[in-house]
């Protein structure tokens, strides 16, 4: 018959039906159950040892007495509270009428509501307050998964004695020191050698040309044997590679054009060289295809070859070095905009050091022009950290300008171009630079070497050596004044 199985005469006033929560003796009884769950929803002292957890993983194991006690059932109505079996009638239990002793006979009657179950949504302000009571046991719960445990991991003591909080706060701040700090200076040297002529001009004579000591000699490392330590204990030498390394015929038509065998790559390579300029006027002597072949040359023998707009970069102790090669002599001061611009994509190609390698000037002049002061100039302001010249075939002194070295000529280096020439000196330059945070900085640690670009002086056999004693110091003289006359030079510039 529904929720009950009879059904009391409403009418009657002396008949009334008694809620299933009243007792036998017509008394209301409190539910206690309701309050129970509310004592149990309160966090347990157990809570706290958990403080530790993460608060995705504690949200995951929230205990069941901190979800809210009116739970509800899929259709969004209460579900029905559940009683334990000595505390009133079952929700199945018939609900029974009072005796109609209880109230006076002609008492009117008062109508009420009798449920077995959950008593149905009121209208009225219930529903609003529940809403709000629901929204603040949900927000109470948020507030303990994920506040609690970072207040209580923040005061819990952590290892050795120090508390979490400040143990996280020293590990952030450790971080932070790190990521702050600026990175090691990186310091290495760099080493710049002359023209190097590896071969002959046809109309030289074959018995004392480099051709005939490489034959005779055997051994490509003969040539740089005396500059062999010197080479070796730097982090990378450059020099001039003048001359093509080919089997064109093709010669060009000038006064001197030189070509020797690919194999005499293989010079440099036991040298302990690592990088050659070609944007030299020697470069193309039998062509364009002479070109390629010495690139090919020098590549195969792990020389790393640049010039005109082919710049070089070189992983130097983990810096980013530049190597740009400019040709003055076709075009004169005209070539600026030129090298500028190659200097500049360097610069936005990452490179943290840029080196310049020009070739320029007048031959045998020991003071450098004015169209090389102008191109020295605009290749420091344009981001360049050295400039080495080369070309004259003698010796020219070098100038600081913004703090940065310009060194005009080096002179010959192991130079095939002449079997005796009159003037043998020349000099290597070495520099040593440190960058720190990807900015290079100003110094004087440079080394200026005086040498002969033969062992004997009664003529050249190829072989390049630092000069020693008296020697010494007449070239170290003669690039001194030669360094003066460029400085009063810059003066009136």
């Amino acid at each position: 018959m529904g929720e009950y199985d009879r059904r009391p005469d409403t009418n009657d006033p002396r008949r009334r039906p008694r809620r299933r929560s009243e007792g036998e003796d017509g008394t209301a009884r409190r539910h206690a159950e309701p309050a129970r769950r509310t004592a149990s929803a309160r966090p347990s002292s157990a809570s706290s040892s958990r403080a530790r957890i993460s608060p995705d993983h504690a949200a995951s194991r929230r205990p069941a007495a901190a979800r809210p006690s009116s739970a509800r059932s899929a259709s969004g109505r209460p579900a029905p509270s559940r009683r334990p079996a000595s505390g009133g009638a079952s929700p199945n239990r018939t609900a029974q009428p009072r005796a109609a002793s209880t109230r006076r006979a002609n008492a009117p009657s008062r109508q009420r509501d009798v449920y077995v179950g959950a008593a149905p949504k009121r209208k009225g302000s219930r529903p609003l307050a529940f809403v709000i009571a629901g929204i603040a046991v949900v927000a109470l719960v948020a507030l303990g998964v994920f506040a609690v445990p970072r207040l209580m991991s923040a005061l819990a003591p952590a290892p050795g004695g120090s508390q979490n909080g400040d143990a996280q706060q020293d590990s952030a701040a450790v971080n932070m020191a790190v990521s702050d700090q600026p990175a090691e200076p990186v310091s290495f040297t760099v080493t710049f050698a002359g023209d190097c002529t590896l071969g002959t001009d046809e109309s030289f004579s074959a018995a004392t040309s480099f051709n005939a000591r490489y034959d005779a000699e055997g051994d490509p490392s003969y040539f740089f044997r005396n500059v062999y330590d010197l080479f070796s204990s730097d982090d990378l030498t450059v020099v001039n590679m003048e001359g093509t390394l080919t089997e064109s015929t093709t010669r060009q038509d000038k006064t001197f054009a030189f070509k020797g065998s690919a194999d005499y790559a293989q010079v440099l390579a036991a040298g302990d060289v690592e990088a050659a300029s070609l944007a030299n006027n020697h470069s193309r002597d039998y062509g364009e295809q002479s070109y390629t072949d010495t690139k090919d040359a020098l590549d195969a023998a792990g020389i790393v070859s640049f010039g005109y707009d082919d710049i070089a970069y070189m992983d130097v102790k983990g810096v980013k070095v530049a190597l740009v090669g400019t040709y003055e002599l076709a075009e004169g001061v005209g070539i600026k905009d030129s090298m500028v611009a190659n200097i500049q994509r360097a610069r936005d190609e990452g490179a943290q050091v840029v080196m310049v390698y020009i070739h320029w000037g007048i031959e045998r002049e020991t003071v450098p022009n004015q169209t090389q002061m102008t191109l020295g100039h605009a290749a420091i302001d344009a981001g360049a950290d050295l400039v080495i010249g080369s070309h004259p075939h003698v010796i020219q002194g070098y100038e600081k300008y913004q703090g940065r070295y310009i060194v005009y000529s080096l002179g010959n280096f192991c130079f095939g171009g002449n079997s005796n020439p009159s003037d043998k000196d020349c000099m290597i330059f070495q520099q040593t630079f440190t960058v720190t945070n990807g900015e290079v900085e100003q110094n004087d640690e440079i080394n200026v070497i005086p040498c002969s670009i033969s062992s004997t002086s009664s003529s050249n056999n190829y072989q390049p050596t630092p000069a020693e004693g008296s020697e010494a110091e007449r070239i170290n003289a003669k690039i001194q004044e030669s360094t003066d006359a460029i400085a009063a030079m810059a003066e009136n510039f």
